[in-house]
């Protein structure tokens, strides 16, 4: 069995360059997760490293396939210096080990919610999962290995994930776009939802 996690690191390195910061975070009965920090320019990227090494199972089987499943990692964006987004790590990981701990699939569309801002004074609790391939390609493994997925992730106001769950991710994801919302600034305010 080939141990991903190396061919992750060196997509994500590939993409994004060298790191300048990580830590490691493991949650009892889960494997090993870790945060990379990456600057460029005016953008600080988080990203997880660590949720690939297994596959997503459906929550409803029996048993976990070991080796076929949709795999993931994620990377949130956002502008640094306004608020103290490296608090953003913990809960990273903790959304990482979600298909560990609660058996969900993490795909496009889906949103996660930690239940706590996601940084000190953070107006997000839950972040939209977006469409991957822009940021960092996906990385195809060796068959019947599915492609690990960089899956990037958009904060959400509570207001907003509310309205998500009503009208759907693409209607929110418009919103924003009609709005020229920026999603990396740290301490935005909620689109308007009326």
């Amino acid at each position: 069995m080939v141990d991903v996690l190396p061919l992750v690191e060196a997509r994500l390195r590939s993409a994004l360059g060298e790191p300048d910061a990580r830590a490691a975070v493991t949650f009892l009965g889960t494997d090993r997760l870790e945060v990379l920090r990456f600057h460029e320019g005016d953008v600080v990227r988080y990203a997880t490293l660590g949720m690939s090494a297994q596959p997503m199972s459906d929550p409803t089987a029996i048993l976990a396939d070991p080796v076929e499943g949709p795999r993931a990692e994620l990377v949130l964006s956002v502008r640094p210096g306004a608020s103290d987004t490296d608090k953003v790590l913990r809960p990273l990981a903790v959304l990482a080990a979600s298909p560990q701990v609660e058996g969900v699939v993490v795909a496009p569309g889906s949103s996660l919610d930690v239940g706590e801002p996601l940084w000190p004074g953070a107006p997000f609790t839950s972040v939209l999962v977006a469409e991957p391939g822009g940021l960092v390609e996906d990385l195809d493994l060796d068959e019947p290995l599915d492609p690990v997925r960089f899956l990037p992730l958009l904060p959400m106001t509570p207001n907003e994930a509310a309205w998500k769950r009503v009208h759907g991710a693409q209607a929110l994801q418009e919103r924003w776009l009609t709005n020229g919302t920026d999603l990396r600034d740290p301490s935005r305010k909620s689109v308007p939802l009326d």
